[in-house]
C-alpha cells in the first residue's frame, strides 16, 4: 500500500512505524473474514480493512470526523486479524497510533468523555475497586441487571502456600482481578507449588496499564509500566525470580508490550524489554512441567468431564499461544467439547462491554451458543475479563482453567 503521509507525523517514531506498517498490507481482505465486527455489522468500515483505510487517510492529512472515530472505537482490538493476514501487518499498532491522532483532533465530549474518564482512573486502582466490588456485592439483588453483570458472585480462594522453593515466580495481581475473583492467582499458587514453585505477588505492582491505554490514556498506561518495573526490578536485577507469571491473558498480552510502550524512554527503555522477556502467560509455565504435572494427575483418579474451552483474545491472537491449554485440560481429564468460530472474540475485550454494550452482548449470545451446543456442563478461561463476561450470560459455571487443574490436583499431601 503507497502512503504520503502528512508532515505533522512523517517523520515522527509513530509515523515511521505507520508507513512500515501501512507498506505491508496488500488490500486482500482476508481479515475481514475472521473481524467479529464485520461478521456483525457487514460494513467494510468495520473491518480491519476499513479501519486501516480510515487511519491512512487521518495520516495522509485527511480531516477525522466523530464517524471515523466511531468505527475505530468498534474495534474490539482482539486481532484475529493478525492471525490470519498474510503479510503479517500489525494491525493492532497502526489503530494504536490511528486512535491516539483521531482522540486528539475530535474530542470526546459530554458523557461519553465522563464515563472514559471515570474507567480509568477508577479501574486502575485496586484498593478503590476492590471497595466498590465489595459494595456492590453486599446489595447485588437491588442492582439492575446491568450491573449486576459486573458483580461476580465471590469463590473462596483457598491457602496461599507458602513460599518454600527456591525456584521462584512473580505474579501480577493487577486491578480488577483480586476483588473480582482472588480464586484464580491463589490456584496458580498451589499448582505451582506443588510443581516445587513458589509464586508471589509483590507490593508496589498494580494495573498492568491496559485499561488507560486502550481508553486514550497512553502515557497513564506508561507510568503503570513504570510503578511495575520498579516494583519487580530489585528481584529481577538480583536473579532472584525466573520469570513473571500472568493469570489473566490480557495482561500478559499488555506487559510483553512494555519494551515497545517505553523503547523511547532512556530510563527504562532496556529494564522494560527485560521485563517482557521474562514475562510468561501461567500456561508456558504449567507446560514447562507437565511431566511432574502429568505424574501428579496420574496418581489421582480423574474422573471424565465434559469441559468447554474458550480460549482469549489475548491468549490466541495476542500471545499466540494456542493449544497449550487444551493439553493440560486432557491431561487432568477433561474432555474438551468442540467449540465452532473458535477465534472470534467473546465481546469482552477490557472496557469494550460498558463502552459498546450492544455489539458486546450480541457477540456474547454467539459464543456461548458455540461454546455450549457440544454439552459441556462448565466453561474454562484464561481472561477474568471473558471469564465475568461470559458468565453474565449463562447459568453454568465459568473458571479459569488453572482452578480446575487446582482442583483436580486436591490439597497438598
Amino acid at each position: 500500500m503507497q502512503t504520503q503521509l502528512a508532515d505533522f507525523i512523517r517523520d515522527t517514531p509513530e509515523g515511521r512505524e505507520a508507513e512500515e506498517i501501512l507498506r505491508k498490507c496488500v488490500h486482500c481482505g482476508f481479515c475481514t473474514a475472521t473481524c467479529p465486527t464485520y461478521q456483525l455489522l457487514g460494513d467494510e468500515l468495520d473491518g480491519p480493512r476499513g479501519r486501516i483505510y480510515l487511519i491512512k487517510q487521518v495520516l495522509e492529512g485527511a480531516a477525522p470526523t466523530e464517524k471515523t472515530r466511531l468505527h475505530l472505537d468498534r474495534c474490539l482490538t482482539c486481532r484475529s486479524c493478525e492471525s490470519t493476514c498474510p503479510s503479517g501487518v500489525h494491525y493492532s499498532r497502526l489503530l494504536d497510533i490511528g486512535r491516539a491522532v483521531v482522540a486528539e483532533r475530535v474530542p470526546r465530549q459530554g458523557g461519553e468523555a465522563l464515563v472514559r474518564r471515570t474507567l480509568r482512573e477508577f479501574v486502575p486502582r485496586p484498593r478503590l475497586f476492590g471497595l466498590a466490588m465489595g459494595a456492590g456485592r453486599a446489595v447485588r439483588g437491588l442492582l439492575p441487571r446491568s450491573l449486576q453483570d459486573k458483580v461476580p458472585t465471590l469463590r473462596p480462594a483457598g491457602a496461599w502456600p507458602v513460599p518454600s522453593h527456591a525456584r521462584r515466580v512473580i505474579a501480577l495481581a493487577g486491578c480488577a482481578q483480586p476483588a473480582m475473583a482472588p480464586s484464580i492467582n491463589a490456584a496458580a499458587a498451589r499448582v505451582l507449588d506443588a510443581l516445587g514453585i513458589s509464586m508471589v505477588e509483590l507490593p508496589g505492582a498494580g494495573c498492568c496499564g491496559a485499561v488507560r491505554f486502550h481508553l486514550d490514556d497512553a502515557e497513564g498506561a506508561r507510568a503503570d509500566a513504570r510503578r511495575n518495573i520498579d516494583a519487580w526490578w530489585p528481584d529481577i536485577e538480583a536473579g532472584r525470580i525466573e520469570a513473571i507469571v500472568m493469570t489473566a491473558s490480557g495482561c500478559g498480552v499488555q506487559v510483553r508490550d512494555y519494551g515497545h510502550l517505553l523503547q523511547h524512554d532512556p530510563a527504562y527503555a532496556e529494564r522494560a524489554r527485560r521485563v517482557a522477556e521474562l514475562t510468561r502467560d501461567i500456561a508456558e509455565t504449567v507446560l514447562a512441567e507437565s511431566e511432574a504435572l502429568r505424574a501428579r494427575l496420574a496418581a489421582r483418579a480423574q474422573p471424565r468431564e465434559a469441559l468447554a474451552w474458550h480460549a482469549p483474545c489475548t491468549l490466541q491472537h495476542g500471545q499466540r499461544i494456542r493449544g497449550t491449554v487444551e493439553s493440560l485440560l486432557t491431561a487432568a481429564g477433561y474432555a474438551l467439547t468442540p467449540v465452532r468460530d473458535a477465534h472470534l472474540c467473546c465481546g469482552s475485550a477490557g472496557t469494550y462491554s460498558i463502552l459498546q454494550p450492544e455489539l458486546s452482548g450480541r457477540l456474547r449470545a454467539n459464543k456461548l451458543d458455540a461454546l455450549l451446543e457440544g454439552g459441556a456442563g462448565r466453561i474454562a478461561s484464561a481472561n477474568i475479563g471473558c471469564i465475568t463476561h461470559l458468565q453474565a450470560g449463562t447459568d453454568k459455571p465459568v473458571l479459569h482453567w488453572i482452578e480446575l487443574i487446582d482442583a483436580r490436583l486436591g490439597p497438598a499431601s
